[in-house]
Parts: C-alpha cells; sequence; structure tokens
C-alpha cells in the first residue's frame, strides 16, 4: 500500500517520473496528455463542483453525468492525495461511459480539496504526515457517515437513474471504503471495485473483506504486484469470500504493476495495466448495475 515500503519500491525499479510528479503534471491540460488518446471518447459531459452536509460538516466533491438522460449513480473514492485534476479527469471519463459520477473529498473534515497542490508535495514528509495522520481517523464509522450523505446525494441528482444500482471505486485507502459503502447500503450498491486497495483483505477479525458476504455487490479487486508480495495472503482471502456467491467478481494481481498504477498523475502509473484495470471496471459496472 502507500507507505515507504512502496517508495523503496519505485526508486529501486527506477520509474522516469520523479518524485515530484504531482506538481508536475497537475494542470488539466498537462493530464489530459498523460491519459490515452482514446480515453476521453464517449458522451459529451456536464460536470459541477459541490457540496454535501454530513453529519460531521460540508464535504466538498465532483460531480458529472452525460448531458442528457439518467444514468446509473457511481461514488469515487480518491487515494490519499484527495481529490484532484487526475481525480476529476477520469470522473470526466467515467461519465462518458454512460455513468453519475460523484468523487468525493475525503478529507474534508479538516481541509478543502485539493489537500496536496504544487506547493506541498506529497513526498514531503511533513505533508505526507499530515495526510497519514487525516487517514488513521478516517475508521469504519466516519467512513460510513459519509457515504450515507454521498448516496443520498447521488439518488437526488436528476441525472441519476435511481430504478438501476449505484457503484463505488476506491484507490489505495479508498478500496476499504468501497466495501464499508456496499455494506452500509446493501440493497443500493450493486457494485464495488478496488485499484490497489490498502488493507481489504487481513487477518484481523475487523477485515473489511470479511462484510463482503453481507453485501449483495459485485466485487473488482485489482492488486498491485508489489502490494501482492508485502501481503500474499489477501487475493487468497478475497477469494474465499467471494467464490461462494452468485455476484461478478475477479480477483487478480497486476503483474509488474506497482500501488498508485492507475492515476495518471502518479510516479507509479502503468498506462497498460490502468487500461486493462479500467475496462474490467466496466464490465463489472455493466453487469451488476444494468
Amino acid at each position: 500500500m502507500c507507505n515507504d515500503i512502496t517508495e523503496a519500491d519505485l526508486d529501486r525499479v527506477g520509474l522516469p517520473v520523479g518524485r515530484r510528479s504531482f506538481t508536475a503534471l497537475a494542470g488539466a491540460g498537462a493530464l489530459a496528455t498523460m491519459l490515452p488518446v482514446h480515453a476521453m471518447a464517449g458522451k459529451a459531459v456536464k460536470g459541477r463542483d459541490v457540496t454535501i452536509k454530513t453529519d460531521d460538516g460540508t464535504a466538498d466533491a465532483y460531480f458529472v453525468a452525460p448531458a442528457e438522460g439518467k444514468h446509473p449513480g457511481v461514488l469515487v473514492w480518491p487515494d490519499i492525495r484527495g481529490l484532484r485534476p487526475a481525480f476529476r479527469q477520469m470522473a470526466d471519463r467515467l461519465a462518458g461511459e454512460g455513468y453519475a459520477v460523484l468523487t468525493v473529498n475525503p478529507f474534508y473534515r479538516w481541509e478543502k480539496s485539493p489537500v496536496v497542490t504544487a506547493t506541498s508535495d506529497f513526498n514531503d514528509p511533513a505533508v505526507r504526515d499530515r495526510l497519514f495522520g487525516y487517514l488513521k481517523q478516517l475508521t469504519r464509522a466516519p467512513v460510513e457517515v459519509d457515504a450515507k450523505a454521498h448516496l443520498a446525494f447521488l439518488d437526488a441528482q436528476a441525472e441519476v437513474d435511481t430504478k438501476r444500482k449505484l457503484g463505488t471505486t476506491g484507490y489505495c485507502m479508498g478500496g476499504a471504503m468501497t466495501i464499508y459503502t456496499a455494506a452500509l447500503n446493501p440493497n443500493r450498491v450493486g457494485a464495488a471495485a478496488s485499484f490497489h486497495g490498502g488493507s481489504v483483505g487481513t487477518g484481523k477479525p475487523d477485515s473489511p473483506h470479511l462484510l463482503i458476504p453481507k453485501t449483495n455487490a459485485g466485487y473488482l479487486f485489482a492488486i498491485a504486484d508489489n502490494d501482492d508480495k508485502e501481503n500474499p495472503d489477501e487475493k487468497v482471502l478475497l477469494k474465499a469470500v467471494l467464490e461462494p456467491r452468485k455476484q461478478w467478481h475477479e480477483v487478480e494481481v497486476y503483474e509488474g504493476a506497482m500501488h498508485g498504477w492507475c492515476p495518471p498523475d502518479g510516479r507509479a502509473y502503468n498506462e497498460a495495466a490502468a487500461e486493462k484495470a479500467w475496462g474490467r471496471m466496466l464490465e463489472l459496472f455493466k453487469a451488476e448495475l444494468a
């Protein structure tokens, strides 16, 4: 997961994008050049910044949907660098595929997005300590507070087809949040996708994967190669709870893909692996949100 082991792995393989990759690629134009040429093809979309009242305050978020019609809603939990240009671009792309997408700032209790900017590099130890301090406080209970409000927001939007189930995706720390979301409202959430998710399956009694049997969602777990080497039992634990279920499910270790390979502004970004994971997510949504 996102820790010093991952940083050491990135140093060891000598990836060409430097430590300040986020600051170098923060602009929307730069991000567009990082995505594959075909990535933004699809329906015309309209996006807007929104605020959402929760029991703990007011969360800032980005909502985008196709310009016409009603569509399945999707809640996106970003990685530890939070809501930023890369995730807005990814939300636009998913909306172009026919979904109404809400990407949230998981750290709204402490800061408005973006929490990592050109003046606060993620690889600065002080910035990392600040973000990991926030993360330690995002246990299941506050995530459920947020998920309840975010799902309600989606269902209140004119662009969301409430006759179809909702989906949720999560990156890094957001992986566990997708499971918490599906367990919070099993009758409403029909699909959950975790990309290089952190601690989604552990041997602890409160491991997120133990909630899966209580949900009605299909699942995609796309696991980073180096995460698998650090925790090889995770895929076994996930498959054990998923395989008896009828819903669509897939657990795969992406060989050669390092933790954080999906967002296009990251040092570990791997276009081929990211595109594969994106395609598998669309297959999950096609199967479970139809």
